[in-house]
């Protein structure tokens, strides 16, 4: 019974709430959906519009390139994130820009000083740093079964 005791406090501890996460640009179709519903306009009298126009959706994304992503500002002072370069990939927090590198520590290790180039950096592989609600609901989920068992043990 100790040692599953142990067990269930050490994982319990290596479990953390914070997850590395890729923020997603939000597509233009969708936006123009909630733009035409803000008008006062349903989505299905939007489509019925551009189609009588002369425009398809497909048309309408192609015209609208992705905006470039600018590194310098999603990668900001302070910032823990997760970065792939070169295929290989780090979690560092961001110390500053030099020109066009990059200067950063390990999350764990801040004595050590990486510097990357902008080019070297896969912009869309940044990842941030977020707190994770649902692996939050498991943990608080997870524990109070834990309790539960323990008292029902106890009583038995």
């Amino acid at each position: 019974m100790r040692k599953n005791f142990y067990f269930i406090i050490l994982s319990c501890s290596l479990i953390s709430c914070y997850t590395y996460q890729v923020k997603k640009p939000a597509e233009p179709v969708a936006e123009n959906q909630k733009a035409s519903q803000r008008n006062g306009e349903s989505p299905a009298s939007t489509a019925a519009m551009q189609t009588k126009n002369g425009r398809n959706e497909s048309q309408n994304i192609s015209q609208q390139a992705p905006a470039p992503v600018n590194i310098q500002q999603k990668l900001t002072p302070n910032k823990n994130v997760k970065i792939d370069v070169d295929g290989k990939s780090y979690k560092v927090i961001v110390e500053r820009w030099e020109s066009d590198s990059l200067v950063a520590h390990p999350v764990h290790d801040p004595k050590r000083i990486l510097k990357f180039h902008k080019n070297q950096i896969n912009a869309d592989r940044i990842a941030e740093k977020r707190f994770s609600q649902p692996i939050a609901d498991i943990i608080t989920i997870l524990a109070y079964t834990g309790i539960g068992v323990a008292i029902w043990y106890l009583v038995h």
